[in-house]
């Protein structure tokens, strides 16, 4: 089976430090073993952006359509029902091979995930990474209950947004922390308060928390772990605001609190049934995922909030449109 469309756009990138151009290439012939998709949206996240900057393990060689993350429908494939809407990932999509930042990718049949009939293309490509993380890190991690205090860091971005919100459905006392003013708002209002990082103090969140959710790392995770109680434990998902934490051995004896590494590479399969049965939920908006959606020739605009910490929530390339 074949497309009528003999050519569509795609971003390549054709130099490492530099942004790929949106250029005209021949739609990709279907062969036996893989699926032949006509993209409706793409994530732009970190792990791209290192790409990029020819900063990451695995580089592809030039030129090369980036995206490792993605979802569209079929168009032709052997495997999975023409007019599904798939979700691309894994395979080497993005990395070894041409990615998702594209009109038409073929990608191997193993890469692609149908998803339920109705989904939203951008929740589809988005939900994922982040419902996971959140919640690995709630229920399996740190292991919130009813009744505790959780402060979570980063709270208006993808994965703080959706920890605030289960950790609430857990029956915590859940308190959001931004860095920024304008954030102040997306903090889900599942949060019995939000607080920017700097004024984060024992007096202004009433006291310490049983359980810190950081999301960001760096001098904000060093400060927020003051505001946990003896005994209490501390997840740590990131780092965007710093790779290192420096401690005095000393005080961090005395303080007793139990660090939790969240590395989901290990947890992906085990959590998907949970993270599947939310989505209805989150394409109810009864949850909600924060993301900003920019048209394929908005993406030096989408790469500087991302690159700048401004965006809020994901950011997600809407392959079926072009700014005028």
């Amino acid at each position: 089976m074949s497309t009528s469309a003999t050519t569509s756009r795609a971003l390549l990138l054709e130099g490492f430090g530099t942004l790929p151009r949106l250029a005209e290439r021949a739609v990709p012939e279907p062969r036996p073993g893989h699926t032949l998709v006509r993209m409706a949206a793409a994530t732009a996240a970190h792990l791209d952006l290192n790409i990029l900057d020819g900063q990451f393990g695995i580089l592809p060689e030039l030129p090369f359509v980036p995206g490792t993350q993605g979802s569209g429908h079929v168009v032709a494939s052997d495997t999975h029902p023409v007019g599904a809407l798939v979700r691309l990932r894994g395979e080497g999509l993005g990395l070894s091979r041409d990615g998702a930042w594209a009109e038409h990718a073929l990608v191997p049949d193993a890469a692609a995930e149908v998803m339920p009939e109705g989904t939203d293309p951008a929740l589809a490509c988005i939900y994922f990474s982040p419902v996971g993380t959140a919640w690995a890190t709630v229920h399996d991690i740190a292991k919130v209950r009813p009744g505790e205090r959780v402060l979570v860091t980063g709270a208006s971005g993808a994965v703080g947004a959706m920890a605030v919100q289960l950790a609430a459905r857990a029956g915590a006392e859940v308190i959001g922390a931004v860095g920024r003013p304008t954030k102040l708002e997306h903090v889900p209002g599942a949060a019995a308060k939000a607080l920017l990082a700097k004024d984060l103090s024992e007096d202004t969140i009433g006291g310490k928390v049983d359980v810190l959710i950081d999301t960001v790392g760096g001098r904000i995770l060093r400060d927020a772990l003051t505001l946990v109680r003896p005994r209490g434990r501390a997840a740590l998902l990131g780092y965007t605001a710093g790779r290192e934490l420096t401690l005095d051995l000393a005080d961090f004896f005395l303080a007793d609190v139990t660090l939790l590494p969240v590395n989901m590479i290990s947890r992906s399969q085990e959590v998907a049934p949970e993270v599947l049965r939310l989505l209805p939920e989150l394409s109810s908006g009864a949850l909600s995922l924060p993301y900003e959606s920019y048209p394929m020739d908005e993406l030096g605009t989408a790469v500087e909030r991302l690159r700048t910490g401004t965006a809020v929530g994901k950011i997600v390339l809407d392959l079926g449109s072009v700014a005028r």
